[in-house]
């Protein structure tokens, strides 16, 4: 992974991924870096759902840079407010010329965020800018990180179209992926867990059962992990042990 603001954040804790870029914020040298920095605190503000903190402080970033690193991750997360606050429309051509900004600029990291993105903003253009975005993961090791998440989210559009067989084949590609990326752990057991929601709904619990019994072994509480293995086991008729999740899973939310 090549984006050297990623480290900062924990996606799970936006007041302490804040609390980083605002040390980060006072450490930049130039005007770019620290515009920078600022389309990450519009991030961060983006996914509280402050869409006018979040514009504001885009613009301060447009006041610093006039193009490079910072014109792509302006690009970028205009397009995720837009996306996020409903507009989804509107962010596809924003992420488009992200991709072609960075693609240019030889920032493949970010290109491949931008494909992963303009694949999820339109459902219509999820499968040729997913193949857009697993090309360039695998021709550049810079973007390689991408191909987990480009896969997943194809797995889970042919899994919301009902088209399971096709899912599962994706879901086991993005596993793949995933485990090659141990420094991701949480990303490997969700991409498991997946492929066994899946499989139950294939009519293979017992395949299933394997993969979330590994899930929960191998990660932290999480109530989606045993609200499905619940599932499975009832499916199995192991109905004392289905009720056992389905109360962890409940305590969990």
């Amino acid at each position: 992974m090549t984006d050297r603001l990623r480290a900062l954040w924990n996606f799970g804790d936006l007041d302490g991924s804040e609390q980083r870029l605002q040390v980060q914020l006072e450490e930049e040298e130039s005007n770019a870096g620290r515009a920078e920095v600022l389309t990450q605190l519009a991030r961060v503000q983006g996914l509280r759902g402050d869409f006018d903190a979040c514009e504001r402080l885009l613009q301060q970033a447009e006041t610093l840079s006039e193009d490079g690193v910072a014109r792509i991750r302006i690009d970028l997360e205009r397009g995720r407010k837009l996306r996020s606050s409903g507009d989804a429309e509107a962010s596809v051509p924003i992420f488009e010329a992200a991709f072609e900004r960075a693609l240019g600029s030889g920032e493949y990291f970010l290109a491949g965020d931008a494909a992963h993105m303009v694949a999820i903003a339109d459902p219509n253009k999820m499968l040729e800018w997913t193949e857009r975005g697993l090309e360039l993961a695998g021709s550049e090791p810079e973007a390689s990180y991408w191909a987990g998440p480009l896969l997943n989210n194809l797995g889970w559009h042919h899994f919301e179209n009902g088209d399971y067989p096709a899912a599962l084949a994706v879901f086991e590609r993005a596993l793949q992926a995933r485990e090659s990326d141990p420094g991701s752990p949480t990303e490997i057991e969700i991409a498991r867990y997946a492929m066994g929601k899946t499989l139950r709904l294939l009519g293979r619990p017992t395949e299933a059962a394997a993969l979330l019994e590994h899930c929960i072994a191998r990660s932290g509480p999480d109530p989606y992990f045993h609200e499905e293995l619940s599932e499975i086991y009832v499916v199995l008729g192991r109905h004392e042990e289905a009720r056992q999740q389905a109360e962890l899973a409940a305590r969990l939310r």
